[in-house]
Parts: C-alpha cells; sequence; structure tokens
C-alpha cells in the first residue's frame, strides 16, 4: 500500500496501524506538543518584540486618528492572514471599527496585473491606486523575502505610508529594508509556527490601537 501524502505531516502513523489506542496517543502526544511549541513561540515573540510592536501600534493609532487606512498584503497563507487582519480591524468582536482595505481580495486586479505586468506588482500597482500619505502597509511574509510584498512596502514607504512588516526565520530581506518601519521577526524555520506567532502580533497590534481609539479625545 503507498503511503498516504499527509506522512510528512505524522511519521509516526503507518498504513498497516492495528492499534487504533496507541495511534490516537500518538496523535494526542504530537498535537500537545505542537500546541506547546506554538504558545512558547508565541509568547517568546510577544516578549522579544514588545518595544517594537507598541510603537508600531502608537503609530498606526495616530494614522487612523488622522483618517488613515490600513492596506494589508501578502501571498498563499500570508494572504490569508492579511485578509484576517483586515477583517479584525474592520469588523472587531469589540471595540471600533476601522477603515481597512485587503490587497488580495480583489482576483480581477490582482489577475489582471499578474498577466499584463508581472506578478511583482500585484500589491505596488494597488499602493499606488489606493494609498495615500498617513495610510498604513501592513506585509506578510514567512520568508521576509518575497518580493512583491517587498516592492508594495517599498512603495507605500516612497508615498508616506507607516510600513510595517511580519517575516519569519531571521527577517530576510524585510527586516533590512530601510522601506519597512517597523519588521516583526517571528524567529523559527516552522512556517506553521510563524503564522501562528504573526497572529498574535496582529492581535496585540489591535489591541495597542483600540486601547487609543477609546480615548476621550476620539469621541
Amino acid at each position: 500500500m503507498t503511503s498516504e501524502p499527509t506522512g510528512f505531516l505524522y511519521p509516526f502513523i503507518d498504513a498497516d496501524e492495528r492499534d487504533s489506542s496507541a495511534l490516537v496517543a500518538d496523535l494526542t502526544a504530537s498535537a500537545k506538543a505542537q500546541i506547546a511549541q506554538s504558545r512558547a513561540l508565541r509568547t517568546a515573540t510577544l516578549e522579544r518584540c514588545s518595544d517594537v510592536v507598541t510603537q508600531a501600534g502608537e503609530e498606526m493609532a495616530k494614522c487612523f486618528r488622522e483618517r488613515g487606512r490600513l492596506f494589508a498584503f501578502g501571498n498563499g497563507g500570508s494572504a490569508t492572514d492579511a485578509e484576517g487582519m483586515v477583517a479584525l480591524f474592520c469588523h472587531p468582536p469589540s471595540g471600533r471599527g476601522l477603515p481597512a482595505l485587503s490587497l488580495v481580495e480583489d482576483r480581477a486586479v490582482l489577475t489582471a496585473l499578474a498577466n499584463d505586468i508581472g506578478f511583482d506588482v500585484v500589491f505596488s500597482r494597488q499602493v499606488i491606486a489606493h494609498g495615500r500619505a498617513g495610510d498604513i502597509a501592513v506585509g506578510f511574509s514567512t520568508s521576509g523575502d518575497s518580493r512583491n510584498v517587498l516592492r508594495a512596502l517599498e512603495e507605500a514607504s516612497r508615498r508616506g505610508l507607516l510600513t510595517i512588516g511580519l517575516a519569519g526565520y531571521e527577517g530576510g530581506g524585510m527586516a533590512a529594508s530601510e522601506a519597512v518601519a517597523h519588521c516583526l521577526v517571528v524567529h523559527s524555520d516552522s512556517v506553521h509556527r510563524i503564522q501562528e506567532a504573526q497572529d498574535a502580533l496582529v492581535l496585540r497590534l489591535w489591541s495597542i490601537v483600540q486601547e487609543a481609539v477609546a480615548q476621550p479625545e476620539w469621541l
């Protein structure tokens, strides 16, 4: 019997496994270990990035106060994280909804730009179309090297937007870019753990912004 395509995720699962109780025990132990790893990385990342996150969140709040908008973008799983950030800011579970736009949501625009010009510009051209000084550009890239994300952040910086990057590993080109005002790096080589920790960073940014917009001068 050929191995299952998910075998790389759970190498202890054998196609001829007959002891279901042992298999369930292995699965449970694996899930607990991954949850513990994720929790530890999120905690460590939030602690290490505390000052940068606080500064970025406070600057985001100032942009929103001046009627700025948030633009978020990324590729693959990072695209869904960008959309999740936009949903959180636009339609929060509590607090005030704030203007935000996902640059990955319009399939017509994405495919037109990719087909007519090139995939490297699918986000930067949208920044040109929608962005203005005082807005916020947030780019997601687990490697920190996604060219279209970097180009969009560079374009945003040239146009006076506040630029924030979320990366994994050692930060890649995003961490080295002068166009990124605040780079939040999750030090891990696991894409899954990186994205989970990035979600925690986004939630912290949102919390800081919500604390600011709840102040009397916003009312």
